[in-house]
């Protein structure tokens, strides 16, 4: 085990007497250790390489069409009350002599995603990170959410979506680009 999985547990352990439970009950006995494997996994986006998640899948391509990939689903942890938050993402972007492997942008998404964060960022880093890879004539992300945070506390409203969108290039400047997109996505 490595120092910060330890360190997790131990956080766990704590939350789990500090609440006035028994860490030593028969149902908590193994949540420390759980909490912490669970937390390794969503916070691996800190830890994620982004050369090695492209790895050379961009390619010279004479497409001058857009390129959309629809309902991609994500999961993230809201970084103010780190509780879950998760939905859909829907990223185009309109190739300027470069493409990329469709499965790599799932990948930048989940590569943001795991880690604390706000809606409106991840929305940004996934079109700004296609932006700087593969310098395309256009970018477009929409990012639809549900908030656990705003449907278990708070103002607690169940059927409440946040959308998120960052337009760069072409998708930014024409409206005729940019409603062709949320057309594609079903906006």
């Amino acid at each position: 085990m490595t120092k910060q999985f330890d360190q997790l547990e131990k956080i766990t352990r704590n939350l789990i007497e500090t609440i006035g439970e028994d860490p030593n009950r028969e149902g908590l006995k193994k949540t420390p250790k759980r909490v912490a494997k669970s937390w390794e996994y969503f916070s691996e986006g800190y830890h994620a390489d982004l050369n090695n998640i492209i790895n050379e899948a961009v390619f010279h391509e004479d497409c001058s069409e857009m390129v959309v990939v629809r309902d991609i689903e994500f999961f993230s942890m809201c970084e103010h009350h780190m509780i879950p938050f998760f939905g859909r993402a829907h990223v185009g972007y309109l190739p300027n002599g470069k493409v990329i492997g469709l499965s790599k942008i799932p990948r930048i998404i989940d590569m943001f995603s795991r880690r604390l964060q706000l809606q409106e960022r991840l929305t940004s880093q996934v079109a700004n990170t296609l932006e700087e890879v593969l310098k395309p004539i256009g970018v477009a992300v929409v990012m639809e959410g549900r908030h656990l945070c705003m449907q278990m506390r708070g103002v607690e409203k169940q059927n409440s979506y946040a959308s998120t969108s960052a337009m760069l290039g072409q998708f930014r400047k024409s409206a005729e680009t940019r409603a062709e997109f949320l057309s594609i996505i079903g906006k």
